[in-house]
């Protein structure tokens, strides 16, 4: 699986590649954790708060085209250090902001931050469908997101720590601790970027089925006049779309929409800070809160304690999808998630109690595929054009940045429960690419003998 046609054996390479999709994996977590602490710090609404999310996004847009020229002008290599050093700056950038105080200032991080992050997904999606057999491309890049998941597990643990911290009376630290986690990442991100600089990275070409790399880029033969690459892109936007706003609203839904905690949970948590010292006291401490009605509802802290749990669903499906790719076609497991997900966001709709509370968990682990089985579906047959179309695809992350507003307003106008009809149309998109990419593509599978005649 991580042997090359020439032979080549690049599972070190494959190793090193996969510890950058735990670096955004980690930068992202953290964001989705954010909101709600800028929702209270700044008395934002869901709207306005999803202006972290633009920001974000708006990195992965503005950087997408620059992170694909200069992947392929200076090979994969230079594309990874590259982004490395931008998400440095970014992180760094996260101690004056802490100083200034303003919304724009932490925002401009987030952007920074993600424009970094753009060489890297750019460069490392594409990256881990050539280290290897074809035959294994969808099951190296789920693999490799796998870490992503890893990340995502960490960062809302580390938001929680840092976003959500209090001091000795009661009151929020986290305006002043908010940096920390950040400069960490940039610290990590410059020994990265200095193993990167000595370590081998082949510039390892694509295969080019459609023989893209015998014509201009003008021609009918261009990644344009192939429709299973330009509805991966809009099937990205969309996924991104849904991914981003059941994200950055989770610890808004779980503070306000499940039903009320009973006593025992309450009296159990608080004999177990009562029962434990130093960490696991903390760890206990303040899971349950009253809300403005008296109801005793989950706190900010576990909300984001819940969210590492998503993730570690999220992981889950992940490996387990790994696995799956191994045996079945990735676009018919594609189709069939994004059914799954388009009735775990029907049954949120519908406010049914903690089964809509269980549907959201779900959601996360029927996600965990789409993001890196679109873009090796997407990037099929491309060749060398491969990195360019990687771009454009990164370039749909977009989605991120628009429709988590919209998701808000939505929110905003009756209840985050109602917001979920925005991911339900999402998903419908997805599953249609899905079960329809041997049409887009004429091929059978991404494990199939090659292309259908006609394409």
């Amino acid at each position: 699986m991580f042997v090359t046609n020439d032979g080549r054996n690049v599972l070190f390479t494959f190793v090193i590649v996969s510890s950058l999709f735990l670096l955004w994996g980690f930068c992202n977590g953290m964001i989705d954790v954010m909101d709600k602490h800028f929702q209270e710090e700044l008395h934002l609404n869901l709207s306005q708060s999803a202006w972290i999310q633009f920001a974000h996004y708006l990195g992965y847009f503005l950087m997408s085209l620059p992170a694909g020229w200069l992947a392929t002008k200076f090979g994969y290599k230079g594309g990874i250090i590259f982004g490395l050093l931008l998400v440095a700056v970014g992180g760094f950038w996260f101690i004056p902001a802490t100083k200034i105080v303003a919304f724009w200032a932490f925002l401009l991080g987030v952007c920074l931050i993600a424009s970094g992050l753009t060489f890297l997904e750019t460069v490392a999606n594409p990256y881990t469908t050539v280290l290897g057999s074809q035959r294994f491309a969808a099951t190296r890049i789920n693999l490799a997101q796998s870490c992503n998941g890893i990340g995502w597990i960490l960062g809302p643990i580390a938001g929680a720590t840092f976003f959500y911290s209090k001091d000795a009376a009661g009151r929020s630290t986290g305006s002043q601790t908010l940096w920390i986690p950040y400069a960490g990442v940039g610290v990590i991100v410059i020994v990265l970027a200095v193993i990167f600089y000595f370590a081998s990275v082949p510039d390892i070409k694509a295969e080019d089925d459609y023989s893209l790399d015998d014509s201009r880029a003008d021609s009918p033969h261009s990644i344009w006049g192939h429709p299973h690459f330009t509805m991966a892109v809009a099937a990205q936007f969309f996924y991104v779309a849904a991914q981003s706003g059941i994200f950055s609203f989770l610890i808004n839904y779980m503070t306000t929409q499940p039903p009320a905690i009973p006593a025992g949970w309450v009296a159990y948590t608080n004999s177990r800070a009562a029962d434990s010292a130093g960490f696991l006291q903390g760890f206990f401490q303040g899971w349950f809160e009253p809300n403005k009605e008296g109801i005793i509802c989950v706190s900010n802290k576990l909300a984001s304690y819940l969210a590492s749990l998503g993730f570690v669903c999220f992981l889950t499906g992940r490996f387990t999808g790994a696995a799956l790719l191994r045996r079945y076609s990735a676009h018919r497991m594609l189709g069939l998630y994004g059914v799954m997900n388009v009735l775990m966001c029907l049954l949120v709709f519908c406010k049914l109690g903690w089964l809509s509370v269980v549907c959201v968990f779900l959601s996360y682990f029927f996600m965990s595929i789409m993001f890196p089985t679109i873009f090796a579906l997407g990037i099929f047959g491309l060749g060398a054009r491969a990195k360019k179309a990687s771009a454009y695809i990164v370039m749909a992350i977009m989605g991120g940045a628009l429709l988590p507003k919209v998701m808000g307003f939505v929110a905003d106008r009756y209840d985050i429960s109602r917001g979920f009809i925005v991911p339900l149309a999402c998903f419908v998109f997805v599953a249609y690419y899905g079960f329809n990419w041997p049409s887009f593509s004429k091929a059978d599978s991404l494990q199939g003998p090659g292309l259908r005649r006609g394409h």
